[in-house]
Formats: C-alpha cells, sequence, structure tokens
C-alpha cells in the first residue's frame, strides 16, 4: 500500500491525475505488464510515478517505469506528448520561468546488447561525416540519482517540464555549495547528498536519499538536519561537467564494459542509478541532434537490481481521460533497493483475470535502476479482482479487446476533471489549474474548459477558491492566469493538442497544421489526413471520428480569442521571403523588448529554426543583456554570425507584422 507521505504527495499535488485514487494507483504498480491499461490511466500512471519519484518516494523500478508502461504507450501512440517531452520535476511554489537551455531527459538501456546497438548507431553517423568511427572518443560519468537544476550564474532552476522550471537560488542562500570546482554557472547538474553522510546522519530522519534531496528545495523552513547536512557541504549542487569520467573508443567500451560501469559505481559517493554514455565529437553530436525527449548521442546504461516475493492485497481500478479503467496492484509494503514499495502495476485488466491477480497472489517484484518496481511474474494466483462498473461514476464498464471501459464520456468526473487538467496542463502558459482547484471546480458544477473562461471574480470566491487573508488574492490570481493563457503566445498546434485528440499527440498536431489551416481541419476527410506523412488508414479515421466529437468544444474555446502563432503551411510563400526563413538561430541572454520563449515562437513562425546551444549549424546568435560566455565562445568557435536584439528586430522588421 501507499505509504503515509505517497499519499500525502499525490493529494497535494496539483497537478497529479491519479491523485485521489490510490487503490487504483496501487493496483497499476503491481502488473507485470501494461497491456491491459487504456491509454488515459497509462499516462496518468507514469505522470503518478514521475511525481513521487521527483518527491524523493518511488513506487515503482526505472526498468519496470521503462520497459513495461513507457514501451506499452510507445508502441499504441509513438507521437504521444509524454514520450518526447522531458519527464518533469516537482513542482514549487511560484510562477514558472523558462530555462536558459532546454533540460532534456536520457534514453535508457538495460543491457550491454541495447548499449552497443546505441554505439553503432553513433558511428554510422560519424562515417556519414566522414570521421573514421576508430578515432571516435566517448565519456563515461556516474548517473547522480538526486534532484535535477540548471545554475546560470545567477538563478538556480529546478528542471521542471525540461522548458520552465521554479527558482530554487533558496538552496545557495542557505548554503548549499557547488561541487567540484564549485564555479557557479555551468549549468546542468543534480543535488545530492554524500551516501556516507546520511548512511551516517540522515537514514535514521529521512527514508532515502532523494527524500532529504527533495526536502531541502522546498520553501518550508528545514530541519535542523537538513541544515547540518548543508553546513557540513555533504549535500551539493553537482554540475554534470565536474563529474569525474573515463574517456576511450567504442571498441574499448565493447571489450571492458563491464570495467567501466564497474569503475563509475566508485568515482563518487552519492547514490547513482547507471552511468551516462555520451559521444564527445561536437560535429557527430550536432548530426544526431534530438528528440524532443533526449539528445541521441548520450545514453544512461542502468542494471537491474533486486527481486522480492510480494503478496497483493487488492486491485484498484482508476478511470483515465479516454475512460479506459487500468489496474493497479496495492501489495504489502516490502522492502527493495532501499525503497518501500507498496504499488505495482498490472497493465490491463485481461492480465488480471488471465494470471489471477487479486487478494492474496504472491507476486515477484523486480525492482530496477534503483528506482521503480515492477511484477516480473506471478507465483501462487488468486481469484482475480476485476470491477463491474467504473470507481468514478458507477457506470457499468465494458471490454474492448484486453481493457475496461467506461462509456461515460461526458458526465464520468474523472474523465472530465483529467481533460481539463490536460488541457491547461498542455498550453503550458499559466499556472493555478491543477488537480486540487479543477477538483473544487468540478465540485461545484463547472465541467468543461469553456465554463472555466466564463467564472467571474465573485463565482470563484463563491466556489471557496479564496485566500485566508480576505483579500481575495487567490480567486484574482486564477482570472489573471485565465487572461495569461488567453494573452501570451502559444503555437495553434500546442492548442490543438490541448484538446486530447486519440491518437493527436503534439507532434501529430504540429505535422496535421503544417498541412492544413487549423479551423479547416474539422471539414477533412480520411483520405485528405491519409495523405500526410506519419498517418495511417486507422489513425486517420480515429482523427477524424474524434475532430467530429470535439468540434463544437473546440469552436467555443477557440472563440475566446487566443494568442496563437499559425503553422506555416510547408512551403508557404510568407515563410520563403521572411529575412530569416531557413536560418538556424540561438537567442542568448535576457532580452528587453520581450521575452525570449515569445520571441523564438516569432521566430518559428517566420520560418527559423531555434537551436538552444551553438553548433555549426547555426547561421545567427541573437544576444540580450548579461550574455555568459560559453554562446559567444561557441558562436566565434563556430564563425557563428553575433547580432544584438535591436539589430535582429530591425532584420525582420515589417514581417513582425
Amino acid at each position: 500500500m501507499l505509504s503515509e507521505s505517497q499519499l500525502n504527495l499525490l493529494k497535494n499535488n496539483s497537478s497529479e491525475a491519479l491523485a485521489q485514487n490510490f487503490q487504483r494507483l496501487e493496483d497499476i504498480a503491481k502488473l507485470s505488464s501494461a497491456a491491459a491499461l487504456n491509454d488515459d490511466e497509462l499516462l496518468a500512471f507514469l505522470t503518478a510515478c514521475n511525481t513521487l519519484y521527483r518527491n524523493g518516494e518511488p513506487l515503482i523500478s526505472d526498468a519496470q517505469y521503462d520497459s513495461i508502461f513507457l514501451s506499452e504507450l510507445a508502441k499504441r501512440r509513438p507521437d504521444h506528448p509524454y514520450l518526447h517531452a522531458v519527464e518533469p520535476e516537482q513542482a514549487f511554489t511560484g510562477k514558472t520561468i523558462t530555462l536558459p537551455q532546454r533540460m532534456l531527459s536520457t534514453e535508457k538501456a538495460y543491457s550491454q546488447n541495447a548499449v552497443e546497438k546505441w554505439l553503432d548507431n553513433v558511428e554510422k553517423a560519424a562515417v556519414a561525416l566522414d570521421i573514421n568511427p576508430e578515432h571516435l572518443i566517448f565519456r563515461a560519468t556516474p548517473k547522480l540519482d538526486g534532484f535535477a537544476a540548471y545554475d546560470d550564474g545567477k538563478i538556480l532552476y529546478t528542471r521542471g517540464d525540461g522548458r520552465k522550471g521554479t527558482d530554487i537560488s533558496r538552496v545557495f542562500d542557505r548554503g548549499l555549495i557547488v561541487g567540484g570546482s564549485g564555479k557557479r554557472g555551468l549549468g546542468a547538474g543534480e543535488i545530492v547528498v554524500t551516501q556516507s553522510y546520511f548512511n551516517q546522519h540522515l537514514a535514521d530522519t529521512f527514508e532515502n536519499a532523494r527524500n532529504f534531496q527533495a526536502s531541502i528545495i522546498k520553501e518550508k523552513t528545514l530541519d535542523e538536519h537538513a541544515l547540518q547536512a548543508i553546513n557540513n557541504h555533504a549535500a551539493v549542487f553537482f554540475p554534470f561537467s565536474e563529474l569525474p569520467d573515463w574517456q576511450g573508443t567504442g571498441k574499448e567500451i565493447r571489450a571492458n564494459f563491464d570495467n567501466i560501469v564497474s569503475q563509475m559505481h566508485t568515482k563518487v559517493d552519492y547514490d547513482i542509478d547507471g552511468i551516462i554514455l555520451e559521444a564527445t565529437d561536437p560535429a557527430v553530436k550536432d548530426y544526431l541532434g534530438a528528440t524532443r525527449h533526449h539528445h541521441r548521442w548520450q545514453i544512461a546504461y542502468k542494471q537491474n537490481a533486486e527481486t522480492a516475493q510480494v503478496k497483493v492485497v487488492r486491485v484498484t481500478p482508476q478511470t483515465s481521460r479516454s475512460g479506459r479503467v487500468n489496474p493497479v496492484a496495492e501489495l504489502e509494503p516490502t522492502k527493495l533497493s532501499g525503497a518501500t514499495i507498496s504499488r505495482a502495476t498490472a497493465h490491463h485488466y485481461s492480465m488480471v483475470k488471465e494470471q489471477g491477480i487479486g487478494p492474496g497472489t504472491l507476486i515477484e517484484l523486480t525492482r530496477s535502476g534503483l528506482v521503480i518496481p515492477k511484477i516480473e511474474r506471478v507465483i501462487n494466483p488468486q481469484t482475480p479482482q476485476i470491477p463491474d462498473i467504473c470507481p468514478s461514476c458507477g457506470t457499468s464498464l465494458v471490454w474492448d479487446s484486453d481493457y475496461l471501459y467506461c462509456l461515460n464520456n461526458t458526465h464520468c468526473p474523472a474523465q472530465i476533471k483529467h481533460s481539463i487538467e490536460h488541457f491547461f496542463r498542455t498550453l503550458a502558459n499559466n499556472d493555478g489549474f491543477g488537480t486540487k482547484t479543477i477538483e473544487k471546480l468540478h465540485a461545484n458544477g463547472i465541467n468543461s474548459v469553456f465554463a472555466i473562461y466564463q467564472l467571474t471574480l465573485e463565482q470563484i470566491i463563491d466556489i471557496g477558491l479564496r485566500s485566508q487573508d480576505g483579500k481575495n488574492l487567490l480567486a484574482k490570481n486564477l482570472l489573471k492566469e485565465l487572461e495569461r493563457s488567453r494573452s501570451e503566445v502559444i503555437e495553434d498546434w500546442r492548442f490543438l493538442g490541448a484538446f486530447g485528440i486519440y491518437r493527436m499527440g503534439l507532434g501529430n498536431c504540429e505535422r496535421l497544421l503544417q498541412h492544413h489551416k487549423l479551423l479547416t481541419i474539422f471539414d477533412l476527410s480520411v483520405e485528405d489526413i491519409i495523405l500526410i506523412e506519419g498517418f495511417a488508414d486507422k489513425t486517420a479515421q480515429a482523427v477524424v471520428k474524434a475532430l467530429t466529437l470535439i468540434k463544437n468544444d473546440f469552436m467555443n474555446i477557440h472563440g475566446l480569442g487566443f494568442n496563437l502563432i499559425e503553422t506555416p503551411l510547408l512551403g508557404e510563400k510568407q515563410t520563403a521571403t521572411s529575412p530569416i526563413a531557413g536560418l538556424t538561430i540561438v537567442f542568448t541572454g535576457a532580452m528587453q523588448h520581450g521575452k525570449r520563449d515569445d520571441m523564438i515562437k516569432e521566430a518559428k513562425r517566420l520560418g527559423a529554426n531555434v537551436g538552444s546551444s551553438v553548433t555549426g549549424k547555426t547561421d545567427m546568435l541573437v544576444t540580450g543583456s548579461d550574455v555568459g560566455a560559453t554562446k559567444l565562445n561557441d558562436a566565434k568557435k563556430f564563425n557563428v554570425k553575433i547580432v544584438d536584439e535591436a539589430d535582429y528586430l530591425s532584420l525582420i522588421g515589417d514581417s513582425r507584422n
């Protein structure tokens, strides 16, 4: 079962879709296959697991998370935005701010064979660039199991969703130092605590190191144990660039793989959950590039850890945004690789039924990568625990292949709340509309996104969303955030993606709008969509059906006046005449005439490609104030044109209108 601290985390986390359906979450955590989960439940579970992991209260192992749940989502919906987005770090009170540089996740491998396949791909890239692959140098470093952050020398940011984080510079005010050379401004790294100090001084107070690391970041006053750890310099922010490493060729990695891995585990006195391998050649890295989720020139290797036999307490159903009801196996609390495990996912109810997962079932649980648990196999099956009705609305469930569904799409509270939450989370240009707020609104009859935008200050106050000080700041801030979500510039493909259309992740939304204008997509036929690369017949049929279902809601919400950047159609003339069309641009520093995020969106509208770092393919570096030396030095190294903000605005001139 979930621990008290895990329950509190889920209850208090405003962005957690399964925050109130604890039994279902536990049931899913016990599964050895995710096939029985519907899309919404699978996504909600992934999000819940990430929330608990980032807060130092892991529910399942990395291997289970990746090989069962992420892989299931990738198999079903390879274009789903969750797969191509950075797994979000814990959120803290305060306005989200754009990171100076995107912080991506890392692709994972759990075998030497998988690492060697990655090496093969990197070496193929070298051959394509006329570089001798035998001369490539790879770097291996310990993969720290801490709290990811980014230090630009002035602000320390949480990783957030990889694009926006929160200012946690207060940890330096509390005395936290930088590991390695001690220099600020070295970019990405992790907040960690030494294993030896934790075991000797903190193990009786904190269940695990991640729990402690998360605690020192929170806004609340630190307890004496945390302050003492900071004062003793046992807790530090360690930049990745400062980590001790091994460097060598791909041939050496293949021949001495086990030795290299063993070396990395002794390099630092911090918790690690694997090693990072990366190519070092700038041209190869530039050629391989990145997905929205990870760099292709980098991979994390994680080893499987312990197994344990655990009894199932019960299987809990949870209803997702799509209506799929997913099973979560709640377990007798069991210590595995240093963490107390109380839940595992059962993937789908067909698995629960076929393998006999219910109260008293004995399962073998595996925890890999020292983080997330997985049901490896059922040892002693019992009577399966399968629901007849939706746990959210009480509607009778129906089978569709391996899955149970609630078909009460328009009145099921879970589906409604998840859909509203998905809308605001996908827009990513507002704060305040997380799970707790949406549940409060739903409890008072506000059951749609459009209805939320119609709220007045008096209505919000009457609902009970108000501050304790009598000034109604909370209600006023919610109205401001609604206005902000309409006024801030947002890509039209992201706006479309916020409606959660089946099989339409952000990638597919952007692809669709590269061929058809936003307000014309509701008139498209299956044949029209099939003509677009990446849309097969089944996907096209599903998209046309889904667009029909959301048309009225879409038009009502679109009519509220969102500030949308229109995706240029492929080959569109206005893009071709833009002075920056086709150029690869990087923005750096603080801009004086607008938000850098808005400038990036505008540049994309004008046909430019926007990068996060300067490489040999960069055409222009646009500089604001307080520019760091790294990008300037790289620009000079690669002979990139450097343009200040004023000259850039002058260059694009009338194209902005």
